[in-house]
């Protein structure tokens, strides 16, 4: 038996996509014109599928910061936060975060990733229960079977579910951890926040949010669906992503409670990693500050995103959610979804392909993530490209029916 036959589905899958077009899980980005547009498979471009909500990772000020911290303090750490990885512009950044947040302590983590890794597996052990949505991003998952308690999952943005699961959880058990997201990254529809709430104090549980697509995003400050929702003072614990809104790589919790800052000593992933670059560490830094300077930022993105769900509305397309920066639309079957992907791709669009096992309830997506960056004019030509791409695939399904 060979290591990898546990494989075989999935190399067969692989195989079906590869028939059908070009890899989608190895699109190689070539010349960069700008944050919105891009040589793929050698034509220009418009990228529609980044999470660059912002526009930031080509922002002045923030390459600015980046450079003089190569210059000044290498490319690398070359250690953990424990051992020599901790700088003053890591603490830095950490006082800036938490700031933001109005968070008492903030810990920075190399990637977004292992952000949820390292909170969730420091803050619930063995005898701790997690209750956890649905539809969570894996990193969740994980950070949940790391820290090795009782996981139990309640239906996506489903309070009443999560409150009879509770209810029949009381008593057992040591802390109760209530997982949920901001913005959901696959269809992009967001936490019930003010009730979720309720069920937590009801059944004096804890309280993590992931604002890894809400922050800069959300909120009249930026600070993520916590904010947009007024209900931050009675979320526990924050995590988040630099490689979103931020334009960096990395990520970070925060907290008010006043032993969070244990987590620097119990958080495994926290602890034996080496620590983020200097360069990451001082674009992050410049990055909060411009959202915190240019909140016409976020109404652009809304702006925008609004203009390209009522465009792909009006063709028809069905969308998964109402519209935010996260812009889904559910395909009929994942065939027709490798076969739309790679058209929009001859067409110079890229969009994401999402398919299971990635994707909640067995979903076929093409998933679309807007920018502030992006041009009403661009977005307009999206939509242009979208309707060709319609077409197209009503004749496809009359000549198969045929």
């Amino acid at each position: 038996m060979d290591i990898f036959d546990k494989y075989s589905m999935q190399m067969k899958r692989h195989e079906r996509v590869l028939k059908m077009g070009t890899d989608p899980f190895g699109v190689r980005m070539g010349r960069l014109y700008s944050t919105t547009e891009a040589k793929v498979n050698g034509r220009r471009t418009i990228l529609i599928g980044t999470n660059n909500y912002l526009g930031l990772t080509f922002h002045k000020q923030c390459r600015a910061a980046a450079i003089r911290a190569i210059e000044t303090k290498g490319t690398g750490t070359t250690g953990s936060r424990i051992a020599n990885g901790t700088y003053g512009t890591h603490l830095e950044l950490e006082h800036i975060i938490a700031g933001f947040l109005g968070r008492r302590s903030a810990m920075v983590f190399p990637t977004g990733y292992q952000a949820n890794l390292g909170m969730i597996s420091g803050l619930a052990g063995a005898h701790d229960t997690i209750f956890v949505d649905a539809d969570s991003h894996a990193s969740i998952y994980d950070g949940c079977r790391l820290s090795g308690s009782t996981i139990i999952r309640f239906k996506h943005n489903d309070p009443a579910d999560l409150d009879r699961r509770l209810t029949r959880h009381n008593g057992q058990g040591a802390c109760k951890l209530i997982i949920v997201e901001g913005i959901y990254s696959m269809v992009g529809d967001t936490a019930p926040l003010r009730e979720f709430v309720e069920v937590k104090r009801r059944h004096g549980a804890f309280l993590l949010v992931d604002e890894a697509h809400s922050l800069g995003v959300m909120g009249a400050h930026g600070r993520g669906a916590g904010e947009e929702m007024d209900v931050e003072d009675d979320i526990d614990f924050v995590v988040g992503t630099f490689s979103k809104s931020l334009g960096g790589v990395g990520g970070f919790g925060a907290s008010s409670h006043p032993k969070f800052d244990m987590l620097r000593f119990c958080a495994r992933p926290y602890m034996y990693t080496a620590s983020a670059s200097p360069a990451t560490v001082a674009s992050v830094s410049e990055a909060i500050g411009v959202i915190q300077r240019k909140p016409k930022l976020r109404r652009r993105l809304w702006k925008n995103a609004k203009r390209l769900y009522d465009g792909l509305a009006a063709l028809g397309y069905d969308i998964c959610s109402q519209y935010s920066p996260v812009i889904a639309l559910r395909m009929p079957s994942e065939e027709l979804c490798f076969v739309a992907w790679n058209r929009l791709l001859e067409l110079g669009v890229y969009v994401n392909l999402a398919v299971p096992p990635g994707t909640p309830n067995g979903l076929c997506l093409l998933r679309c993530s807007v920018s502030a960056a992006h041009t009403s004019e661009q977005i307009d030509e999206v939509c242009r490209r979208f309707a060709q791409l319609a077409e197209e695939l009503l004749e496809e399904q009359s000549r198969v029916v045929a």
